[in-house]
């Protein structure tokens, strides 16, 4: 059996190295067509992951395609409740904060036809994270080639001691370098109401000597209680230790004082979209880089900051990018966008910006950070659906509660409950024994040498999609995976939260992996599966708006 390694997804993600590199500021890009230009190895994991088992299909026999039921349901997509994008456009970094019982999501407003300037922030807000209002427009570029935000990137917003709201964010020309000016810079806009915004073009200030002017962004803005002072983070470049989170200081958030980095851990190019918060006894900075958001901690504001062994709570390669947190009530939010796709197809990566994506935040006894699915969703999927068998594949037994699943090695058992609902919240225990892969599938009704899988990974520790059909996961190469230590006759709890084609699994509370999957909308059927392995699925549930 073929152990797959998660280098193929760095390389994917360093391959859009245009992309990673300026992902808070760059317009979009066209690319190469990414079905279509891969090659070796690449071509074979498309080849194997998009393609059909014909014989497989049409090979199986009547018991092993099971009882179906005939499915006259209408499938029909549903507006974006839980995972919004404005009207033509896409939502680009996101910049939250709690405003009393509301969360404004501040975010960079990205289309598929950026001109020279770029990125406007636009907003969100929310109470309960299952209906946005549309605010528009909050900060606009610069209209003019010789205005230093001609396009904008990340920053963040915070009401000041003075009661007014006050916006931070990068200042981006493209064209400056050629007349020999920084291309980046940290701006400032205020308003009293949070409506009307005006630029205070005196306080604009530009990387000092020793930092990188063409990597200056990303400016995170708090009042520091405990110093009763300001605390201004970035993301910069320090010509000795490379990527840094940079730290600045001000009595009234319009002069800065330059003091030692926070965080300079000499790994990464940038630590772009810096972000610092306390959670029980323990201080988070979370940043991102290489297509993918990740987190150190501390015991103290000042640090030092140390990353865990596993510090990424998503996927890889832009699945859930450029995270930034806020509280809202007694919860703190994880706020970051699962980018889009060119064209509707499971292959292929994904591009910078998309849909709004929340998750929220569980600390762990240790220290350790996981991710859960908003708790008010509960609210939203408020009721449950009745489960019903459309069939079965291989040996399938009806457990009390549950089902049993056994699959030797190679082999596929699954059961099908049916077409998938448009908008759903799955939920189930799992308890497996031996090294194989289990999950939830997607296909089309009966079908089954055609069903794919979200993967839970029992081989190599990781939770992963990468569109290929159940029998040939031994073979494929992940793309957006999540490492997550799976041991055999332990029970793990696993959520699914599904609006249209984005579907956002958690397990345990730990770790997410978000993906957009074609394959489970327009009228496929979803079940659950194992590969090589059995498995007990108990207290399977589905609930519904």
């Amino acid at each position: 059996m073929k152990k797959w390694k998660l280098g193929l997804a760095l390389l994917l993600c360093l391959a859009l190295a245009c992309g990673c590199a300026g992902q808070g500021i760059s317009p979009i890009q066209g690319t190469e067509d990414a079905e279509g230009q891969a090659s070796g190895k690449e071509q074979e994991t498309l080849d194997a992951s998009d393609g059909t088992d014909e014989e497989e299909a049409e090979g199986q026999t009547e018991e092993e395609m099971g009882s179906q039921t005939e499915n006259t349901e209408v499938y029909q997509n549903v507006p974006y409740r839980l995972y919004p994008t404005s009207e033509n456009a896409w939502v680009g970094d996101v910049m939250p904060m709690e405003d009393g019982d509301t969360l404004q999501l501040y975010y960079l407003y990205d289309t598929d036809h950026n001109g020279v300037g770029y990125h406007p922030i636009h907003k969100f807000s929310t109470k309960n994270l299952y209906e946005y209002q549309d605010d528009g427009l909050v900060v606009d570029f610069g209209k003019s080639e010789d205005d230093p935000d001609l396009a904008i990137g990340t920053g963040s917003v915070l009401i000041g001691q003075d009661g007014k709201y006050h916006c931070f964010y990068t200042g981006h020309n493209d064209g400056f370098p050629e007349k020999g000016l920084d291309k980046e810079c940290v701006m400032h806009a205020v308003s009293d109401d949070n409506v009307t915004w005006t630029k205070v073009p005196e306080d604009t200030f530009y990387a000092p000597d020793g930092y990188s002017g063409d990597d200056f962004r990303d400016p995170f803005v708090f009042w520091n209680e405990e110093e009763q002072r300001y605390w201004l983070l970035i993301a910069a470049r320090e010509e000795e230790l490379g990527g840094v989170v940079a730290k600045f200081t001000s009595d009234d958030l319009s002069k800065w004082t330059l003091e030692d980095p926070l965080y300079a851990p000499n790994a990464q190019y940038m630590l772009e979209c810096p972000d610092l918060f306390l959670m029980g006894d323990y201080y988070y900075l979370v940043y991102s880089w290489d297509c993918v958001t990740y987190y150190a901690v501390g015991e103290s504001l000042n640090g030092p900051f140390t990353a865990p062994e596993d510090n990424v709570l998503d996927g890889t390669g832009f699945c859930f990018y450029a995270a930034k947190t806020a509280k809202l009530g007694d919860a703190r939010y994880l706020c970051g966008w699962i980018g889009r796709k060119r064209e509707p197809k499971d292959t292929g990566a994904y591009d910078w910006a998309g849909s709004l994506l929340i998750h929220q935040l569980v600390q762990k006894e240790d220290g350790a950070l996981g991710v859960r699915e908003p708790e008010s969703f509960r609210e939203y999927f408020a009721n449950e659906a009745e489960l019903a068998m459309a069939g079965t594949q291989g040996t399938v037994e009806e457990a009390e509660g549950g089902y049993q699943l056994s699959a030797s090695d190679g082999e596929v058992s699954l059961v099908d409950f049916g077409m998938r609902k448009p908008t759903m919240m799955l939920e189930f225990d799992i308890t497996a024994s031996g090294d194989g892969y289990a999950g939830i599938a997607f296909g089309p009704a009966g079908e089954y040498g055609k069903y794919v899988g979200v993967v839970l990974d029992w081989v190599n520790q990781t939770i992963h999609y990468d569109g290929s059909v159940l029998p040939r996961l031994p073979y494929a190469e992940a793309v957006n995976v999540t490492r997550f230590a799976f041991e055999p006759g332990r029970k793990y709890h696993v959520k699914a939260v599904m609006e249209n084609e984005i579907v956002v699994v958690y397990v345990d509370g730990a770790k997410a992996l978000s993906n957009r999957i074609y394959k489970s909308v327009d009228g496929a059927d979803w079940g659950i599966y194992t590969n090589g392995m059995d498995a007990l699925f108990e207290d399977v549930h589905v609930y519904t708006p």
